[in-house]
């Protein structure tokens, strides 16, 4: 009898359109990600707190002086965050607006590459996909636009769209080997895509030995000769400032998967073979297709960042290093990103300003860098664990019934 008062006040008091909205927002995947972020800084302020000699010392006679420990650690805390603000966003201890947000400009120029890599491996979740093979995807793009930007001549503006078209093709290439055996032989992807990085790591190595390939003219190191000036990303805010057109490029690029994902037929099976392969085959969805084009796509938008290193922040020449850790990284940034494009772009700025400002906090404060790394790390934990997340902070789980649902349950409930 209880229970059927408690069930028909239920349906006569049914949560209101707001209330569920606020529950979404309040619990839903974007709140989790904000505060991953803020759980992994809180992390790091422990261990940049530890980590401090000051802090060390005066532990010791911690009982006797409790506050020069703790002044200690806000001194070392807050002047680390200060210092991967002012290395990151804006630096005020420097005269002039130009030279102040010249962090800003370095931020974005990180940023570039890890939006266009993420964006890559995000497009590959979306379809079900888990394209860690970035990397050598991004080799390769690097090589076949570097072979043009150095060792080709044409005329300036096309010079600059052939290289930039060239490194897309080879990333597009590359990541569309790994549809194509998915495709037709089953093969995972994960284990293809490991294998195309070495594949791709040693081929490079042995394209920047011989002359005639990679290597520059008339030189013994493994390293390519400078990209001509006809195929360089323009200055984006002038020369004292390294942004490039590339993030230009990023940008329409995350506009394009947008639109890909959101308003394109193509879009709508990748979701559908991203949600459910068995159903989005029977309701008529080539999945085989679908796995080739994602990661055709995939490769090209990895590609891009390879591209962007190569004509537009590593004009001098390249040597087998150029991937710096993006494409590893960005398998971060799309995770943080929920797999959309504006997390993504959102998520490569943030990871992008860790990396210009994790210098500053080493140089400035004498942080170690592998603290930056740690914070990076410790997001992605947080992000697998969204049920820990919503238990620290007590959040709301997401209603997964909408509102005609629960009245449907609720009824047959008091039915029973």
């Amino acid at each position: 009898m209880i229970a059927r008062v408690e069930d028909r006040r239920v349906e006569a008091e049914p949560e209101s359109r707001w209330q569920q909205a606020l529950r979404d927002i309040v619990g839903g995947s974007f709140m989790i990600s904000i505060l991953a972020v803020v759980l992994a800084l809180l992390a790091g302020a422990i261990l940049i707190a530890i980590t401090d000699e000051r802090v060390q010392e005066t532990s010791v006679y911690f009982f006797s002086r409790p506050t020069d420990m703790l002044g200690a650690i806000g001194s070392s805390v807050f002047g680390a965050y200060g210092a991967l603000f002012q290395g990151s966003i804006f630096n005020f201890r420097v005269d002039g607006f130009a030279a102040g947000i010249r962090p800003l400009t370095e931020t974005l120029t990180f940023a570039t590459p890890l939006i266009a890599a993420g964006l890559g491996v995000g497009l590959a979740f979306r379809v079900g996909m888990f394209n860690i093979g970035a990397r050598g995807q991004m080799l390769m793009a690097a090589a076949a636009a570097g072979y043009v930007g150095a060792y080709m001549s044409f005329p300036p503006v096309l010079h600059l769209i052939l290289a930039v078209l060239a490194g897309l093709i080879a990333g597009a290439i590359w990541g569309g080997i790994v549809g194509v055996l998915k495709a037709q032989t089953g093969a995972h992807e994960v284990i293809v895509t490991i294998m195309m990085n070495f594949i791709a790591l040693y081929l490079l190595a042995y394209m920047l030995r011989t002359q005639g390939l990679l290597q520059a003219p008339g030189s013994s190191n493994p390293k390519t000769a400078a990209m001509q000036d006809t195929a360089i990303f323009p200055e984006l805010l002038g020369p004292q400032f390294n942004l490039h057109w590339g993030f230009i490029v990023v940008i329409g690029a995350t506009a394009f998967v947008w639109w890909l994902l959101n308003r394109s037929n193509l879009g709508f099976q990748f979701r559908a073979v991203g949600e459910n392969p068995r159903a989005a085959k029977v309701a008529g969805i080539n999945v085989k297709g679908v796995y080739i084009w994602a990661m055709l796509l995939s490769g090209g938008l990895a590609g891009l960042a390879g591209v962007s290193q190569m004509l537009g922040t590593v004009t001098t020449g390249f040597s087998q290093g150029i991937d710096a850790g993006i494409g590893f990284d960005a398998i971060t940034v799309a995770l943080l990103g929920r797999s959309r494009p504006i997390g993504i772009f959102v998520a490569g700025v943030l990871f992008g300003a860790f990396k210009a400002g994790g210098f500053s906090m080493q140089a400035a404060e004498g942080v170690p860098i592998d603290i930056v790394l740690v914070v990076q790390s410790l997001i992605v934990l947080f992000i697998a664990a969204p049920p820990l997340v919503r238990a620290i902070f007590r959040l709301p789980t997401p209603s997964a019934l909408s509102r005609h649902e629960r009245r449907l349950v609720t009824k047959e409930v008091t039915a029973k």
